[in-house]
């Protein structure tokens, strides 16, 4: 190809040019204007060449061609200098990049990406070294399409990335797979083959005398690496290692602030749990100090925790209830709890156990509030402690007017001994402190059960007597019932039917009364004993009754025989029917008995047909009863009428 001229050029004449150094001269001009135009290398030969074929002169070729050696020397010094310059101004490019970057992905990102554009490489890579493991791994990639090479861990010594990391020096290999110099390993050559490296240059990451890492870039060719490709790799990696560290530092930063707000908000979460734990703790406390009741508390914490509570005392007996239906107190709920000290959540109810030390006193179940926070669960359970407190306070006070009632009691029944006045009015004023009336008429129980279910049945008849306004306890080891009624009988299988069913076991009940004033007690505790031995020994154990309900046997064993009142519930209906209407129902009973149940000899006796004695005999059924006639109610009725018609005015009867 021809060679043109640039117009700007001085051209060098032909041969007539003068031998005065005129062409040297011209062709050290056009070198000047070569290198101030920043021309390309293979221009630079064309002021010699023009020299020699214009006919310079052999001193002037050499000057010429000297001259061409230095100017290209410039050129080459002034590329450098500029792709330095671009280098450098790139660095503070990075270095601005990565000051402005505060996620540590973003910035690991950005270097690699930055080495692999600087140096011109296919791929570029950045590992961080583990100090837990005492390796480096592959942390982030770019240009890389093997997923095997991504995942790569090398360890310290292992290959070139290795050795780097644990020299803390640059290698460079133009061809990685024969390059003898690094410790080969089946992984480390595997995840390379696979990429299809050769050229690799590694610099570490440091962080003062700290390595942290190295920085990578490769390429898919053999390809020899400059030193100004090190020294430019290395000082990317240095502003890199400070960026990376910087993020780091920021990143434990924002951590340790994240943590530090937590704590904070969860001290000051535990601090105002604390406080109003200690204020609900304090206005319990207050208000049992002020005379509350279980009802009481329960009120309160009820508000507080914006659900329903029910109060059960050991027994399962409930004590309070607010905002809430009846519900059993469920066994399993409280035995978790008692055994884990801790409420716990049975069915959607919370149940807390009442404990003082190993011993339960009762139960507290909240309802309607199937989620309840740490904060309310705490409350829930300091209930449990206020409860405690409560049922405790309540109990010695209970024991101790227990204590006094049963020395009232003790005192009312016990006989006066000869020689001795009873001081009447002094236990009228005791009475009374207990809220007991002893000018009412009084009835006197004693209650019997198995001896191990005694002191049950002493602390139920207690409160049972407590809410009649009368007096339970222990009396010659014996339950014994002290109340206002005007029919003991009736109060007497009350007491037997509740208490049995309270305790599981049959209660047997005697009873006996009312009294005549405080001074006639003790005779009526001695007949409510021997009904309730008579009970027993007429099988009648579980059940309550006074004297006149057991018959003849109470006209018997009663030292205040009622016999009107005897012949009345025996007889009764038949004597009534007889005054109404005129009729002789009681003397033909009469004669049926005395005739031993014969029709025949009843009708002759009475001197009426047969027919009239069964239509009177069957009237009689129709007013005692199906059973009037079965040995045991016949054996009343002849009694009965005996004693009748000795208390009849007049003559005997005939029959």
């Amino acid at each position: 190809m021809a060679h043109v001229n640039d117009p700007t050029e001085p051209v060098i004449p032909p041969a007539h040019a003068p031998p005065d150094g005129t062409l040297a001269a011209a062709a050290l001009r056009q070198l000047i204007g070569l290198l101030a135009r920043g021309a390309p290398a293979e221009q630079f030969a064309r002021p010699g060449a023009q020299a020699r074929t214009a006919g310079a002169e052999p001193a002037e070729q050499a000057v010429v061609e000297e001259a061409t050696r230095v100017a290209l020397d410039i050129r080459r010094t002034l590329d450098q200098h500029r792709r330095r310059e671009a280098e450098l101004t790139a660095l503070f490019d990075t270095a601005g990049d990565l000051a402005a970057l505060r996620d540590l992905d973003a910035v690991l990102r950005a270097i690699v990406r930055r080495a692999r554009t600087l140096l011109g490489t296919d791929v570029a890579y950045l590992t961080l070294n583990d100090p837990l493991v005492g390796d480096t791994f592959m942390r982030v990639t770019d240009g890389s399409v093997s997923a095997a090479f991504q995942q790569l861990r090398l360890g310290m010594g292992e290959g070139l990335g290795g050795l780097v990391a644990q020299t803390a020096r640059p290698y460079a290999s133009s061809d990685y797979r024969a390059d003898d110099r690094f410790r080969h390993t089946s992984t480390i050559d595997s995840g390379v083959r696979e990429e299809g490296l050769r050229g690799i240059l590694g610099v570490p990451l440091r962080v003062a005398s700290r390595v942290i890492g190295v920085l990578y870039a490769a390429d898919r060719s053999v390809r020899e690496f400059a030193p100004d490709a090190v020294a430019l790799l290395s000082s990317l990696a240095d502003h890199a290692a400070v960026a990376i560290d910087g993020a780091r530092l920021l990143e434990e930063t924002r951590t340790a602030l994240a943590e530090l707000n937590s704590a904070t908000e969860t001290a000051r979460a535990h601090s105002e749990a604390a406080r109003l734990a200690t204020e609900t703790h304090d206005r319990l406390t207050d208000l049992v100090l002020r005379g509350g009741d279980v009802t009481d508390v329960a009120r309160e914490v009820a508000a507080l925790l914006r659900g329903g509570l029910v109060v059960h005392d050991a027994d399962g007996a409930e004590l309070a209830r607010v905002a809430t239906g009846p519900i059993d107190p469920p066994s399993q709920g409280v035995a978790a709890s008692r055994s884990g000290g801790r409420a716990v959540p049975v069915d959607g109810v919370w149940v807390c156990a009442v404990l003082a030390g190993p011993e339960l006193l009762g139960s507290i179940a909240l309802t309607g509030r199937a989620d309840l926070p740490d904060t309310d669960r705490r409350l829930f359970e300091r209930t449990g402690l206020v409860t405690a407190l409560l049922l405790l306070l309540r109990r010695s006070v209970a024991h101790a007017e227990d204590r006094v009632r049963g020395e009232l009691l003790s005192d009312l029944l016990t006989p006066r001994s000869p020689g001795r006045t009873r001081d009447s009015g002094s236990r009228t004023i005791r009475a009374r402190k207990l809220g007991v009336n002893l000018a009412r008429p009084h009835a006197v129980l004693v209650l019997h059960c198995d001896a191990a279910l005694r002191p049950r049945l002493s602390a139920q008849a207690a409160r049972r007597a407590r809410a009649l306004d009368g007096l339970a306890g222990l009396h010659e080891g014996r339950v014994v019932f002290l109340a206002p009624a005007e029919r003991p009988g009736d109060l007497a299988r009350s007491l037997a039917a509740e208490l049995g069913q309270s305790l599981g076991a049959p209660v047997t009940v005697g009873s006996a009364g009312p009294d005549g004033g405080p001074d006639g007690l003790p005779a009526v505790y001695a007949e409510a004993l021997r009904c309730l031995q008579a009970l027993h020994a007429l099988g009648h154990t579980g059940y309550g009754a006074a004297l006149p309900d057991l018959g003849f046997v109470g006209l018997l064993l009663g030292d205040r025989g009622d016999v009107g009142g005897y012949v009345h519930r025996v007889l009764g209906p038949v004597i009534e029917y007889d005054a109404q209407r005129g009729t002789e129902l009681v003397s033909t009973l009469q004669a049926y008995y005395l005739h031993g149940a014969s029709l025949s000899k009843a009708k002759d006796a009475l001197h009426i047909h047969v027919n009239t004695v069964v239509q009177r005999l069957d009237r009689i059924r129709r007013l005692l009863g199906e059973d009037w006639n079965s040995p045991a109610r016949a054996l009343e009725l002849q009694l009965a009428l005996r004693l009748h018609l000795l208390a009849k005015p007049g003559p005997p009867s005939t029959a």
